[in-house]
């Protein structure tokens, strides 16, 4: 059969598929379980815990660096010239 003797509806022998039909699919769930996820060998996990360590210090380490920088340092008053206290 060439595809110009197919029925208006598509493939021959098929009916046109509702609208709500089609919305149905979305919440489908298969009866099938996927199999089962592989176990990470130890150098993956040792990896995930270098890593996440690596972060946590580079973060803990920037704070530790950048608190000076955000201190207010209120026992360095502004220079004053001998001139400003009346001598």
């Amino acid at each position: 059969m060439s595809l110009s003797q197919l029925p208006p509806g598509g493939a021959p022998g098929r009916e046109p598929v509702p609208f709500a039909f089609l919305a149905e699919t979305d919440r489908f769930r298969s009866n099938v379980t996927p199999p089962p996820r592989e176990r990470s060998s130890m150098g993956q996990r040792a990896g995930g815990w270098l890593l996440g360590l690596t972060i946590v210090s580079a973060l803990v380490g920037s704070l530790v660096i950048g608190m000076p920088a955000l201190t207010l340092d209120h026992t360095a008053d502004t220079p004053q010239s001998q001139a400003s206290q009346g001598r």
